[in-house]
Formats: C-alpha cells, sequence, structure tokens
C-alpha cells in the first residue's frame, strides 16, 4: 500500500469520525510511537581499512483501539520506516536548484504498511476462548522461538489466527500462520498463475503447493519453582508434499516441528532460566538447498539422491542464571548463560540426517550478540550462519545503574561452532585445505547507555566490537579484521 503516511493516517482517523454510529457506540483511543536511529556500521566484511556507512533511520507508527462492545475489540496498527536520504529530495523539484514544489518526496516514495490489524472477540459461542484474527505479533515467552525482532524497525508480524484460554494460573494459546500463499504471487504473470491455480483446484490444488503455514500449541503456568513453566509444539509445513518431493513444487519437503519447554523465575535470590527443544521432520528441502545434494556422491550418500529421505533431527538448549543486588550502591547485576544450537557434520550427511537447529521466528538480536553476526545459524547461510555447523554461546553479562535513571549494561561473548569445522570439510566449505582444528567464531563485547528521558521518551547509546576467530574467517571467506558498531536511538511513544 503506497501511500504518503499523514494521508493514511488521516483517512484511518476521516473513517472514525465519519462512522457516527460506530464512533458513539465505541471507545476509540489512537496512539503511536516516532523512533529514529543513527549508526555507525562497520561490520560487513571484517576488512581492514573498511570506511564505515553512517545513515539514520526512522520509524513511525499511528495505532487505533476500539472497544466496540464488551466482547468485541480491533487494534490496527500503520506504520513507516524508511532511512534518511534514500530517495534524492531534489528529484522531484520543478523549480530552480530542482527543489522548488517539492512535497515530502520521500514519503511519497515510501510504503506504508499494515504492521499489524486483527479483531478480538471474547468469550468465542459462549465458550471461554477469545479469538484474535488478523496480522498480529507473535511472542511466546522470552522470543526464543516466537518473537517480533525487537531492533528491526519492521519488526515481525504474522497473518494468523491465536485462540487463548486463561485460567488461574494457566494460559493456553492455539496457533494458525499463513506464512506464504502461493496464489498471491506479485511477480509478473501472477494473474495468469492465479487463473491457472484457481482451474486446477478441481484436479487436485497445485496452486497449494508452495504455501507455507505455521501451527502451534503453548501452554504456560505460573507459580512453578519460583516462576512458570511453559510448552510448546510448533509444526511448520512447507506444502510441498511429502518424503520424495513433488513435481508440481519448486522446492523439496521441509517440514520443521518443535517440541519444547521453558522454566524461567527465581529461586534463593537468583533468578534462573532453562529451556530445552528438539526439533524432528523431514528436511530435504533444507539440504538440497544447503548444497549437501550431487556435490560429492561418495561423500554425501543418499543426498546425491534427490529423491532420497533426509531426517530432521536437531536439539537446543540455553540455561542462565544471574544475580541483583539492590541493596548496594549502584544496584550490581551479574549473569551468566550458555546456549547450545545443534549442528550437522560430514558423518551426519552421509547417514541423511539433517542436525542444524532451525531458530523458527525467534528474535535472535536478544541472544547471539547485538550485532547480529549469526542470525541465519539455523540454515547453511554463509553470509550470516555457520553453514549449518551450528553454534555454542558462552556469555557474562553485567549491569549497573550508575546515577539515578540511567542503566549501563555490558556483554561478553564467546561463539564457536556445534560441529568441528577441520573434521567436516564439505559441510564448512574448506574442502581445499588450510583450515585448523579451531572451531572459534570469534568474541563480541557490547556496551549499551540507556536513560528515559521522561515518562514517554528513551534514549540509547550503543558500542559493539567483533573480534573473530579462525573458524569464522574460514566458513565466510573473512579478513581478520575487527568489526566496530556505534549507534544512539530515541524512542517517543505518545
Amino acid at each position: 500500500m503506497k501511500k504518503n503516511f499523514l494521508t493514511a493516517g488521516a483517512i484511518m482517523v476521516t473513517a472514525f469520525l465519519l462512522a457516527t454510529t460506530v464512533a458513539q457506540a465505541a471507545d476509540v483511543t489512537f496512539g503511536g510511537e516516532f523512533w529514529t536511529r543513527y549508526e555507525v556500521f562497520e561490520r560487513d566484511d571484517f576488512q581492514d581499512q573498511t570506511d564505515a556507512d553512517t545513515y539514520i533511520q526512522s520509524r513511525v507508527r499511528l495505532n487505533a483501539n476500539v472497544n466496540v462492545n464488551d466482547s468485541t475489540s480491533a487494534f490496527i496498527q500503520l506504520h513507516s520506516n524508511r532511512t534518511w536520504g534514500d530517495v534524492n529530495e531534489t528529484s522531484a523539484g520543478t523549480g530552480p536548484s530542482g527543489l522548488a514544489g517539492t512535497q515530502s518526496v520521500n514519503d511519497a516514495t515510501r510504503d506504508v504498511g499494515l504492521h499489524q490489524a486483527y479483531f478480538t472477540l471474547k468469550n468465542f459461542v459462549g465458550l471461554p476462548l477469545d479469538v484474535k484474527a488478523g496480522r498480529q505479533e507473535i511472542i511466546l515467552d522470552g522470543h526464543r522461538i516466537f518473537g517480533n525482532t525487537l531492533w528491526t524497525m519492521g519488526a515481525h508480524s504474522h497473518d494468523a489466527i491465536r485462540l487463548n484460554h486463561k485460567h488461574d494460573n494457566m494460559t493456553f494459546s492455539y496457533g494458525f500462520i499463513q506464512e506464504r500463499e502461493q496464489a498471491s504471487s506479485t511477480t509478473a504473470g501472477a494473474t495468469a498463475e492465479r487463473d491457472a491455480n484457481n482451474a486446477s483446484r478441481e484436479l487436485g490444488d497445485t496452486g497449494d503447493t508452495e504455501d507455507v503455514t505455521t501451527q502451534f500449541l503453548y501452554t504456560n503456568i505460573a507459580g512453578i519453582l519460583g516462576g512458570k513453566l511453559s510448552a510448546m509444539y510448533v509444526y511448520r509445513a512447507d506444502g510441498c508434499g511429502g518424503r520424495g518431493g513433488n513435481q508440481a513444487c519448486s522446492g523439496s519437503a521441509n517440514d520443521i516441528h518443535t517440541l519444547g519447554f521453558r522454566q524461567a523465575g527465581q529461586l534463593f535470590g537468583l533468578d534462573y532460566r532453562g529451556e530445552y527443544y528438539w526439533q524432528f521432520g523431514d528436511a530435504q528441502g533444507t539440504a538440497l538447498a544447503a548444497g549437501m545434494a550431487g556435490t560429492d556422491p561418495a561423500v554425501n550418500g543418499g543426498f546425491a539422491n534427490a529423491g532420497a529421505d533426509v531426517d530432521r533431527d536437531a536439539y537446543m538448549f540455553g540455561v542462565r542464571v544471574g544475580k541483583q543486588f539492590k541493596n548496594v550502591s549502584m544496584k550490581p547485576k551479574l549473569t551468566v548463560w550458555y546456549d547450545y544450537l545443534s549442528g550437522t557434520s560430514d558423518e551426519d550427511g552421509k547417514n541423511n540426517n539433517w542436525k542444524s537447529f532451525s531458530t523458527v521466528y525467534d528474535t535472535g538480536h536478544k541472544f547471539y550478540g547485538l550485532q547480529d553476526v549469526f542470525l541465519g545459524v539455523g540454515n547453511n547461510a554463509a553470509g550470516n550462519g555457520t553453514r549449518g555447523l551450528g553454534l555454542q554461546d558462552a556469555a557474562i553479562k553485567a549491569q549497573i545503574n550508575p546515577v539515578a535513571g540511567w542503566t549501563l549494561k555490558a556483554d561478553y561473548h564467546v561463539f564457536n561452532t556445534a560441529v568441528g569445522v577441520a573434521g567436516s570439510p564439505l559441510r564448512s566449505g574448506t574442502q581445499g585445505g588450510g583450515v585448523t582444528d579451531s572451531s572459534r567464531l570469534g568474541e563480541e563485547i557490547d556496551i549499551t547507555l540507556v536513560t528515559k528521558y521522561n515518562a514517554n521518551t528513551k534514549v540509547m547509546f550503543g558500542y559493539s566490537n567483533f573480534t573473530t576467530g579462525e573458524a569464522l574467517r574460514n566458513l565466510r571467506g573473512l579478513g581478520n579484521d575487527d568489526a566496530n558498531w556505534f549507534y544512539t536511538q530515541v524512542h517517543v511513544g505518545f
């Protein structure tokens, strides 16, 4: 939806004002935010003497919350994300120097979209069940499997239906997400493609072979071991059919079942968290995309056969223990944690097993270092993952309040692969040699300073340094320089 943001906001407001009957019956409140961030970005290629990229990003959101009656409500959230100067403001000018007559050139060419737009029906059909349907953010627990990404200006929302039930200390949810609808393609020839798909529905609806859907079951119980215990089952289906692939599909079967639990709370004055997730399913599509088919039949075994079964069997676990000293000056807090995400070795490939854990819809920025070097850890991505070798993250985090209203944080991460690099030359892409036994990816330090300017405004400053290890340099073909990053941001909510 390409419209000027202010115009779109005015249309939404006007629509509510014109709907006199609805406006009288409903309780309508408006809100929104301005979020602006300046970055000095020198963390792309880890090469010596690489010039830093400096830029400013901003996000503007306008929300409308409508309580129609006791059992029905709706929420609409428009947002616009842009990088300052992305479009030359003089390009549309008609007067001297191309500036006269220019009217918000940047905004006029930016997308304004619906980040969230859903309605909620309480006690649906008389049952103790609330139904939320439409575009919405889904966050479960601490963003490990389901999150909204937090850091990115666009954030992450889903076209979904969610059922929620609450009783005493228990919460239960079921969710259905339409991640991708093949028939809604916007590429050239989409109309003809949709017509062809519609015509073929009586022959088996081949247009759905490219669909991707996700369903989840989630429960949370409070009051256990000084905190909350949650459990979830997530099934992500790519619509490519069963094992052996589907001739009408551009990929191959790639189903992910995730089953796990999380316990977090406070015991003996210590904050703690423990979680474990196991994944199973068919990983043929992932293995093919990772280049594990046809590379070397003698090494890859059945992976050389496009119709071979590839079994997914992966896991991850994370533990965290922290202590805050509230009765001490500056209220220091210290936290240690360790995360392990399994990976796939050459030996696994020979046995047609895919053991790299997928983080599904996680907020990786929260866990694996603020520089986001490992956002693609669950796949074979060379640019932002570990080529399927998994990840180990040992971290120590410190926090103090140096003066009233200010919080200073320092995090230190040590990253390693879960599977040996030298022991898996095919998976790591290092068949040509030149790699040692080291699986060290590198170390990162993140320093953050936060203050609340007032009740509606938060200001944050941050600096990060990432020092590469030999494993990361070999996996990605990087230089041996470290990476630096600085940012400052202001968030205004209303």
